[in-house]
């Protein structure tokens, strides 16, 4: 008779299978004491993927990169005109301009969260401006201001390798010009975006001193026609930070921040804004006129759909709050590409 095992009873068979499989597992644990570290004190392994993706996040909220493209757009209009005139295409030396561009314009977005909220423009109801990292407390104001310290301090020894490659000590009024500029926008004691100034110095710097600039780093020699070509450009970018004042004119004004459209007042703001495209449609044109720039220059006004939805947007807020124009940013940001990359093919195939 066959006697099977009472409940709970192992048999020497099952006893001895029992042990082979579980000593390999005794042994793993013990082999990977870290395991028990890391049960024991989970912070000890330093901070979790998802920790680490906020700050990532965070970092990326506050660089705001949908709005490089005000740099990118300007530095390829140099690069082409450059390429065109010259004959010779350095990517490499275009890239690392870029880079050092691009780093700026990162440095320029943290000082503005920075120097805003220390001064109080972004506390309070009705701000939408800046990323709001500090307000969301995502980013201390300690970690903004030794991140500045970096990018400058990056961007420098970029200008230094830009200057030195090009042979051209004459871009160093341009390079600090540039930088001075970034930084006090709304830093005191210039804060020259409160003073009204913004669309003039984003005109100089993002328009003009970028695509020229470029061009006389890649070419080494200075053509007048640059300026020519930057001028709608530089209109276009302007275009942006005016419209990007006008969700705000209210609360700027209530912060004693002054702003070109709080300047003018609504109706007036309007208005500037209705003739702002056209104008710069008329400067693209008036580039195939003179020969500066092949016949997609012609093409802007076909853009007008963006324009006349914007202008509607804005006409529709009347008198009341403006705040919800922010909604419709993305329209003039499309303008800006639409026609900057226009711009860019018309000058690649003409001149």
């Amino acid at each position: 008779m066959i006697s099977l095992p009472k409940a709970g009873e192992a048999t020497e068979e099952t006893k001895a299978d029992a042990a082979e499989h579980t000593e390999p597992a005794d042994e793993a644990k013990r082999a990977d004491p870290a395991d028990e570290a890391e049960r024991a004190d989970p912070d000890a392994a330093g901070p979790r993927s998802g920790e680490k993706r906020s700050v990532w996040k965070a970092w990326f909220q506050a660089a705001r990169p949908s709005f490089y493209i005000a740099t990118l757009a300007p530095l390829t209009l140099g690069f082409t005109a450059a390429g065109k005139f010259s004959g010779e295409y350095d990517w490499p030396f275009f890239l690392l301009i870029l880079l050092a561009c691009l780093l700026v314009h990162m440095a320029a977005n943290l000082a503005n969260d920075l120097f805003d909220h220390l001064q109080g423009v972004d506390a309070g109801p009705g701000r939408i401006g800046g990323s709001r990292v500090i307000q969301e407390g995502k980013i201390s104001p300690r970690a903004l201001a030794l991140a500045l310290v970096v990018l400058y301090s990056l961007a420098l020894a970029l200008a230094f390798v830009v200057v030195r490659h090009s042979k051209v000590e004459a871009l160093w009024p341009l390079i600090i010009f540039a930088a001075l500029s970034s930084f006090f926008y709304v830093a005191p004691p210039i804060k020259y975006g409160h003073r009204a100034l913004g669309e003039l110095f984003v005109f100089l710097n993002m328009g003009l001193i970028m695509t020229a600039g470029t061009f006389l780093a890649l070419c080494g020699r200075w053509d007048g026609r640059i300026i020519a070509l930057a001028l709608p450009l530089a209109f276009m970018v302007a275009g942006i930070l005016y419209y990007q004042s006008l969700p705000e004119i209210d609360a700027d004004l209530a912060a004693g921040k002054r702003t070109l459209a709080n300047l003018l007042g609504k109706t007036r703001a309007a208005f500037l804004f209705l003739l702002w495209w056209p104008l710069v449609w008329l400067l693209m044109i008036n580039l195939w006129f003179a020969g500066l720039a092949a016949w997609p220059a012609l093409l802007g006004p076909a853009t007008a759909p963006l324009h006349l939805m914007a202008c509607r947007r804005v006409k529709a807020a009347g008198d009341g709050d403006w705040l919800e124009l922010d909604l419709h940013g993305h329209l003039v940001r499309k303008l800006y590409l639409i026609n900057g990359l226009i711009l860019i093919a018309a000058a690649a195939l003409g001149g």
